[in-house]
């Protein structure tokens, strides 16, 4: 009966058993049904005679105030630094017995409680379901990751106009023609009688004669002189952005064999993602 042993203590005790180049899913995000966010990854529990993991310390704070739970590592799809648990529920961590960091677990016990705590009375009956043995085989499929530029515009203000007026005061010369009246005095000599003497009271002693004149009255009138508008036009322009993105692709040989970086070919009989990754150098 083969004994399970952290991950962490074996890369000290039993370096060789594992190699330089393994898969550590430590402090990976770890997501459960739903891509619900779990927790973190805290570790993981590996057989101490072929160094295969095949269980995953899953912390499922996200779910539970404080809960460590071993989780069958086949259950795991991996993409990049999130683990995802596509069909892990709520329900199913709860039924689970918290993992102890003291005790020592065989693959053989606990394989018996997992089949206990996925078809618990507490778990709803559509959650149930049936451990299979390749639940315990570490993901055997890697998915390559491509970045894509996603480009969005925003709307921003680019410049403001503002169209407003003032008064602005200035002198207007305007002719005007007027006419004013003048005396004209025209004298005659005259030689004839008269009965009149010189002094007589009721003699008119004076003539008074008005003199018109037009005098320019000025006034003013309100006209409107012109009328403005403001309106916008849209021009367009194109801006070419420059960045650097990555994908990964998969080392083959021309015959589709799997191959490391010296192109030394890989059997793919069993062949893991931890395989994979340590052949590709990873």
């Amino acid at each position: 009966m083969s004994q399970l042993i952290r991950l962490k203590d074996i890369q000290a005790t039993h370096r060789d058993l594992i190699g330089d180049d393994y898969y550590d899913p430590t402090h990976k995000t770890a997501y459960g049904v739903n891509e619900e966010k779990i927790g973190k990854i805290e570790g993981a529990l590996v057989e101490d005679t072929t160094g295969r993991i095949r269980y995953l310390i899953v912390d499922a704070g996200g779910w539970f105030s404080s809960k460590e739970v071993l989780v069958p590592a086949g259950l795991a799809r991996i993409v990049g630094d999130d683990v995802f648990f596509d069909s892990l529920t709520k329900s199913q961590v709860e039924a689970m017995e918290v993992y102890d960091h003291d005790y020592q677990y065989s693959y053989k016990d606990q394989y018996e409680k997992d089949r206990q705590a996925f078809t618990a009375d507490t778990v709803p009956t559509a959650e149930r379901m049936d451990i299979e043995d390749h639940a315990y085989d570490a993901p055997n499929s890697l998915e390559l990751l491509e970045e894509r530029l996603t480009v969005n515009k925003d709307r921003i203000v680019a410049g403001l106009v503002k169209v407003g007026k003032h008064v602005v005061t200035e002198e207007r010369n305007v002719d005007v023609e007027l006419e004013e009246e003048h005396a004209n005095i025209q004298r005659t000599n005259v030689d004839r009688p008269t009965d009149r003497r010189i002094g007589d009271v009721g003699v008119n002693e004076t003539v008074e004669v008005e003199l018109e004149a037009e005098r320019a009255r000025v006034g003013k009138e309100t006209y409107v002189s012109e009328e403005v508008n403001v309106g916008k036009t849209t021009e367009r322009h194109t801006e070419t952005i420059v960045e650097t993105i990555q994908r990964e692709e998969l080392d083959i040989d021309r015959d589709g064999n799997v191959v490391d970086r010296e192109g030394n070919i890989v059997d793919r009989d069993g062949i893991t993602a931890e395989d994979v990754r340590r052949a590709r150098g990873m």
